[in-house]
């Protein structure tokens, strides 16, 4: 499937020179957002993984029907403060400054195999953190999937050594 055809890109946002790639269009139309999860899924029962992990919030969007369609768990990796319960964490840089990531404490279970979700791969920053807050809990990051991937960013580059599947790039 060309998922392309169901990404709106929206010229100048949020700042000026940006061409942000909006996935609601994708979800909106359920067959389209079926098979894209479907893939991911497919993707996912080869590496028999255990749990899947995703960054809020397109993390959840992509993650949590990966999760649901595979009978397994998904843990949610948030920005710090949002946890309720006792949580590691791990800052790591942006553009224009530093932010923290935050998973809870006992959300992965030494051994674990676990595939990390996200709508998009850019520079690469927030999925390397939250492979170190999965490797910290004893978790093995079997694969890393994405929606969209702007290869122009090179986020890859951060992301050598595992294993990546993305269904559509820019």
């Amino acid at each position: 499937m060309n998922y392309k055809e169901y990404i709106t890109v929206v010229e100048d946002w949020p700042k000026q020179g940006v061409k942000f790639k909006d996935i609601t269009t994708l979800m909106d139309n359920g067959a389209a957002y079926k098979t894209a999860v479907d893939e991911i899924v497919t993707y996912a029962s080869e590496k028999n993984i255990d749990l899947v992990v995703g960054p809020e919030a397109r993390g959840f969007i992509v993650g949590c029907p990966v999760a649901y369609a595979l009978e397994i768990g998904f843990a949610p990796v948030r920005k710090e403060g949002k946890l309720p319960r006792e949580v590691i964490k791990v800052n790591y840089g942006l553009e224009y400054g530093e932010n923290v990531l935050t998973i809870h404490k006992d959300a992965i279970k030494p051994g674990q195999r676990v595939l990390i979700t996200d709508d998009l791969l850019a520079t690469g920053g927030t999925i390397e953190a939250t492979i170190k807050l999965v490797e910290q809990l004893g978790g093995i990051v079997v694969g890393c999937a994405f929606l969209i991937e702007l290869t122009y960013l090179d986020g890859r580059e951060k992301l050598q050594g595992y294993d990546i599947l993305t269904l559509m790039e820019y």
